[in-house]
């Protein structure tokens, strides 16, 4: 009798084990798949809008801040924003990969093969961003589409449902990037700069992304003149955001925009805290 109920516990509990495996597995995957995963490592980056965060690498960040600016520069609404969010987290989780299914490659997975452009255009994350919001241009009425239906539309995917899970992050992202959701909702702790930037080679970081600026300053001390009206707070929060995330690659020290500023090394856990900046210009230190 003790042997058929120790038989008969043993079971059970290979039955629960077998039940916590599953479960576990199943959260991981879920985790894996939407959104990037977790973000570790002492230097990350965050989006907070309407309660919702999204945590980035370093990585992710400067290439999200890019396809953001991108998108902002064409004029395009922050609707088509998320949609290349949600396609680029499905795709590459926000990397600009070399590698892929057959020869899909960078940030969005595009394919030579099938009329992207060449392997080296496809990688390059400017020439691929403005190639994603060509096709999304072409798609009709897709401002009020669901956001995996749009990107469907451009990608082709063989999973036309896979860039929904992303899709509350997307948005969160789009809003705060673009500069819809205003205050410095995009942030980054970043480690105190190793070397030193210039004000030539953040202008023409910047403007690569954002087109022309209007700038003066000094060779470490750069002021860009945005101007005040709503649609150039929202331009100015996006570029201030961008040099954020771009901090460590520009030698950043500190990004004052709209009575806010950020500083890197120690503080910038701290994220935008008030200070006293001039309306419609984002000023720039440098290390």
């Amino acid at each position: 009798m003790r042997t058929e109920v120790a038989r008969g516990v043993n079971h059970g509990l290979r039955w629960v084990l077998l039940g916590l495996v599953v479960v576990i597995v199943a959260t991981v995957s879920v985790a894996l798949y939407r959104g990037v995963g977790a973000v570790t490592g002492r230097q990350r980056c965050s989006a907070t809008v309407g309660g919702h965060t999204v945590h980035l690498s370093p990585d992710q960040a400067r290439n999200a801040t890019l396809i953001a600016a991108i998108g902002v520069r064409r004029g395009l609404p922050a609707r088509a924003v998320s949609i290349a969010f949600a396609t680029a987290y499905q795709e590459s989780k926000l990397q600009n990969l070399d590698h892929g299914d057959r020869d899909s490659l960078g940030l969005f997975q595009q394919r030579p093969s099938q009329g992207w452009g060449t392997a080296a255009q496809v990688r390059d994350p400017y020439y691929a961003t403005n190639k994603f919001y060509d096709a999304l241009a072409k798609v009709d009425g897709f401002e009020t589409m669901r956001i995996t239906e749009a990107a469907q539309r451009v990608q082709r995917s063989g999973f036309p449902e896979a860039y929904e899970p992303h899709a509350e992050d997307a948005r969160a992202l789009a809003s705060a990037l673009t500069g819809y959701s205003p205050g410095g909702r995009f942030s980054c702790v970043v480690d105190s700069p190793d070397g030193h930037g210039t004000a030539a080679a953040t202008v023409t970081d910047l403007e690569r992304a954002f087109g022309s600026l209007r700038t003066t300053g000094t060779v470490r001390d750069l002021v860009l003149d945005v101007g005040t009206g709503p649609a150039a707070r929202r331009r100015g929060w996006s570029v201030a955001q961008y040099l954020v995330a771009h901090a460590s690659t520009l030698q950043v020290a500190t990004v004052s925009f709209n009575g806010r500023q950020w500083q890197a090394g120690p503080d910038s856990k701290k994220g935008w805290l008030a200070h006293s900046t001039p309306r419609g210009r984002v000023s720039v230190t440098l290390a």
